[in-house]
């Protein structure tokens, strides 16, 4: 027997538009996503990457994969991981669902608990709630460069490991 969120999760996989991405994430948006991130980089050695898809494949949440899932192969598939001081961070969103995950490399977890990461998730909830979820990745990234600071200050070689521009996925 399914149960009710497995079919609130594919209903609303199933009926997500195409141009949700589009919307939630225009050009405008997009620069100033990328510009937070840069900004978030010069003050501590971590690497941020943002990455949004619109919706999972029915084939893929009938199979019971999670946000969590589609976030952790993420990391992998775009090489978050692959940094010198394996200090790559992603912030990984799944509008369909307003899903919103951070992984971190070894290099950050071991500084950084997972409950730490709750105040840029809630910022990045808010936006989703005001209709603005853009607005609210902006604040996450401020809050992410806040926290990373303090635990993981820059080098004085802080090279620009990942591009700041974030990724659609499928």
């Amino acid at each position: 027997m399914v149960s009710s969120s497995a079919w609130h999760r594919l209903w609303r996989n199933l009926v997500a538009e195409r141009g949700l991405a589009r919307r939630a994430f225009d050009e405008t948006a997009l620069r100033r996503i990328e510009d937070a991130v840069r900004q978030a980089e010069s003050g501590h050695g971590a690497e941020i990457v943002v990455a949004y898809e619109t919706r999972l494949p029915v084939v893929e949440v009938l199979r019971g994969v999670t946000p969590r899932d589609r976030a952790m192969a993420a990391f992998a598939e775009l090489g978050v991981w692959d940094t010198a001081r394996n200090t790559g961070v992603l912030i990984y969103l799944l509008l369909a669902e307003h899903a919103i995950e951070i992984v971190a490399d070894r290099g950050i977890a071991e500084r950084v608990s997972d409950s730490d990461w709750a105040e840029a998730i809630d910022r990045v909830r808010e936006g989703f709630a005001g209709g603005d979820p853009a607005d609210g990745l902006v604040a996450a990234i401020s809050a992410i460069a806040m926290l990373l600071e303090q635990r993981l200050p820059a080098l004085e070689s802080n090279t620009n490991e990942r591009g700041d521009r974030p990724v659609r996925l499928r």
